[in-house]
C-alpha cells in the first residue's frame, strides 16, 4: 500500500505555495540596518517549522502582558500598523508580511514613531496562524491584499477556507474582522467566502462599506487605487 498523503518539506512543514514576491529592489543601506538591528528584537517567538516544529504556541502574555492582541495580515509598507500601534498603545499588535522591503520599511516608520507594542513576522501568515492559542486575538485586519485578478488564481486570494478557517480559530468570539479592497470581485469573494467562515457582515448600509472605519489612515495602496479611479471597500466583519 502507497502512501498519498501530501509530503512535507524536511523540517515536517506541510508544503504550502506561496505565490508573491519575498524581495524587490535592492534595499536601501538604512533599510538593511533596520532589519540587521532591530527586526530580532521585535520576534514574536519562534514561527517559522525549522525553530518550531512541534508548533508549540508563541507566549503572548510574555509578548504584551495583558492587552488585547491584533493581528495586521500582510502589513504593506507599515503605515496602518505603525498608526495603529501608536493610537492605541494599550494594545499589542502583530504583522506579518513576508515581503522584505515591506519590513524594512515597516522598521523605519517604527523607529520614528517610538512605539513598542508590536511584534513583527517576515513571513507567511498561514505559519503564523499555527502557533496563535486558539480565540487569542482581539482583531484583525486584511488590507487591500494581493487582488490575484485572473479567474484561475482566485484560490490563491487571502478570502479561501485556507486562510479563513485557522483566523477564525485565533480570533476571540465577537473579535473584529476588517477587510479593505479597491477590487469589485475581490469584494464579492469576501462576502461570499467570510460569512461561510464563520463570520457575520455588520453592514446595515451603503455608508457601512464606502467610508472607511474612523480610525483609519490612508495607505499607499489606497492611493494608488483612487489615482487610478478605483474604489475603496470598507468591510467589516464579526467572527461568531
Amino acid at each position: 500500500m502507497t502512501d498519498e498523503r501530501p509530503k512535507n518539506h524536511p523540517s515536517g512543514a506541510p508544503w504550502r505555495n506561496f505565490y508573491g514576491r519575498f524581495k524587490a529592489k535592492g534595499l536601501r543601506d538604512s533599510q538593511q540596518a533596520y532589519l540587521d538591528e532591530d527586526l530580532a528584537a521585535l520576534s514574536p517567538g519562534a514561527v517559522g517549522w525549522e525553530e518550531n516544529p512541534d508548533r508549540i504556541p508563541i507566549d503572548l502574555p510574555g509578548l504584551f502582558g495583558d492587552k488585547p492582541v491584533w493581528l495586521e495580515v500582510g502589513f504593506g509598507g507599515g503605515e496602518h500598523m505603525v498608526h495603529q500601534a501608536a493610537q492605541n498603545r494599550d494594545v499589542g499588535i502583530i504583522g506579518c508580511e513576508p515581503f522584505i522591503n515591506g519590513v524594512a520599511m515597516l522598521l523605519g516608520k517604527l523607529r520614528k514613531a517610538e512605539v513598542d507594542n508590536v511584534a513583527v513576522h517576515p513571513g507567511d501568515a498561514r505559519d503564523m496562524f499555527d502557533v496563535l492559542p486558539d480565540e487569542s486575538i482581539s482583531k484583525a485586519f486584511l488590507l487591500y491584499p494581493d487582488p490575484w485578478p485572473k479567474k484561475r488564481h482566485h484560490r490563491r486570494r487571502f478570502v479561501t477556507p485556507e486562510h479563513l478557517e485557522p483566523l477564525h480559530r485565533v480570533l476571540k468570539p465577537g473579535a473584529e474582522f476588517r477587510v479593505a479592497t479597491d477590487i469589485p470581485d475581490y469584494v464579492r469573494q469576501t462576502l461570499e467566502e467570510v460569512p461561510r467562515a464563520g463570520f457575520e457582515w455588520l453592514a446595515e448600509g451603503p455608508e457601512d462599506w464606502r467610508k472607511p472605519w474612523g480610525d483609519w489612515i490612508s495607505t499607499r495602496y489606497e492611493q494608488k487605487a483612487l489615482r487610478e479611479g478605483r474604489t475603496p471597500h470598507y468591510l467589516t466583519f464579526r467572527r461568531i
